[in-house]
C-alpha cells in the first residue's frame, strides 16, 4: 500500500540520500559528473524548510521507503495557485506498478491549481509517464507547452475542476 507524508526537516537527510539515487537514475539524461566526494548534491534540498512554497514528500509501499517528490508553488494568480512538479522519484524496485501514477494523482489532489510537469528534451520514458498520467487524470483536458529556459515538454493543466481519487 502507497502512503505519501510531508518530509519534515528530520527527513531531510534521507531525502538527501534518495535524491543522490534519483540523480544517479537522472546521469544517463543530464550531463552533471558528481562531485570530488562523489556525490551529485541537490543544491536547492535546504530551501524546502526554508522557503515557503516548497514542498517535499516521501513516498512509501507497505513502510519501505520508495521514492520522493519534491513540489513548488510558483505563484498565486489571483485565486488559482500555480504548482511545478520540481523533482518526483520512484525507486526501481517499485516502478511499472502503478505507485509513480498512484503518487502523482494523491499529490495533484492535495495542491488544487494550475499544475506544470517539466521533463528533459531526452528524458523520453518521463514524457511517456507523464503523459499518461495527467492524460489519465484530466480526461485529456491538459495542454503541452514549450517555455523559454526549458530543454523539453510541459504538460500543464489546472484541477479545480477535478475530484478523482488517488
Amino acid at each position: 500500500m502507497l502512503t505519501i507524508q510531508q518530509a519534515e526537516l528530520q527527513h531531510k537527510s534521507t531525502l538527501r540520500n534518495l535524491l543522490e539515487l534519483y540523480k544517479y537514475d537522472f546521469s544517463e539524461y543530464d550531463p552533471e559528473d558528481v562531485n570530488e566526494n562523489g556525490l551529485y548534491e541537490y543544491m536547492y534540498l535546504d530551501h524546502y524548510w526554508t522557503e515557503p512554497g516548497r514542498h517535499p514528500f516521501l513516498f512509501r509501499v507497505d513502510d519501505k521507503l520508495a521514492g520522493f517528490a519534491l513540489i513548488r508553488e510558483l505563484q498565486q494568480a489571483g485565486e488559482e495557485s500555480v504548482y511545478e512538479m520540481a523533482e518526483f522519484f520512484v525507486m526501481r524496485k517499485y516502478r511499472k506498478q502503478g505507485v509513480g501514477a498512484q503518487a502523482a494523482v494523491q499529490l495533484f489532489n492535495r495542491f488544487k491549481g494550475t499544475w506544470k510537469v517539466a521533463e528533459m528534451e531526452e528524458n523520453v520514458p518521463a514524457q511517456h509517464f507523464w503523459r499518461k498520467v495527467i492524460a489519465g487524470y484530466t480526461c485529456g483536458t491538459y495542454d503541452e507547452i514549450r517555455e523559454e529556459g526549458w530543454e523539453g515538454p510541459i504538460q500543464q493543466f489546472s484541477n479545480l475542476q477535478i475530484s478523482k481519487s488517488g
